[in-house]
């Protein structure tokens, strides 16, 4: 089964993209919410964090802990042990999740699907783009608590769109000035076609 990444930065519209993919009959498999469930339901990932990272990891048996979280995503080297424990999980989970799919093609969304290696978990993968002050207004729009810096801080840490684009095999302008959902209907023609190949 072909497998498609979406990737793309903050306030990107893959969440959009995803939606309309999925009422075209394509399944998607959301990596990010799929990892904080992990961080729940895993007791294996839980014991392998706790082991890394401590007991304050954790508030509870169940519940991470979000603050400390925080802190170790802001330092570039644990940020990198953290995914280094948590994305074999989420790719274990992914490959389970394929195998129960009945449709020519699947989707993964995956915030950072090149920078985690998740690329590599995929045969294709779509960039989806928009311009950084769009960007901003919607993630001001969408999570009102984020500051401008807040928000300028995440774009930052990921890749920027010329890098996106160049590592991409497919992209979606969603900068207003032409149809995302006709781009998404031509590019899953595109899919269906090679679909037929895998």
């Amino acid at each position: 089964m072909l497998r498609v990444g979406i990737t793309g930065g903050i306030g990107s519209g893959k969440t959009t993209v995803c939606e309309i993919f999925n009422h075209l009959g394509i399944p998607i498999f959301y990596a990010d919410h799929q990892a904080k469930k992990l961080y729940s339901d895993n007791s294996e990932l839980k014991d392998q964090l706790i082991h890394y990272f401590g007991d304050e990891t954790y508030i509870s048996s169940t519940e991470i802990n979000i603050a400390f979280f925080k802190t170790l995503l802001a330092s570039p080297e644990k940020r990198e042990q953290l995914n280094a424990i948590v994305h074999p999980f989420v790719f274990k989970q992914f490959d389970d999740w394929v195998s129960q799919q009945n449709s020519p093609y699947v989707i993964k969304e995956a915030a950072i699907l090149f920078e985690s290696g998740a690329n590599k978990t995929v045969h294709k993968s779509i960039a989806v783009i928009a311009p950084e002050e769009v960007r901003i207004e919607r993630v001001k729009q969408r999570d009102p608590h984020r500051n401008i810096e807040e928000i300028q801080r995440i774009m930052q840490s990921q890749l920027s769109n010329d890098e996106l684009q160049k590592r991409a095999n497919y992209t979606l302008f969603n900068d207003g000035s032409q149809s995302l959902i006709e781009q998404v209907r031509k590019l899953h023609q595109i899919l269906l076609n090679e679909s037929r190949h895998f």
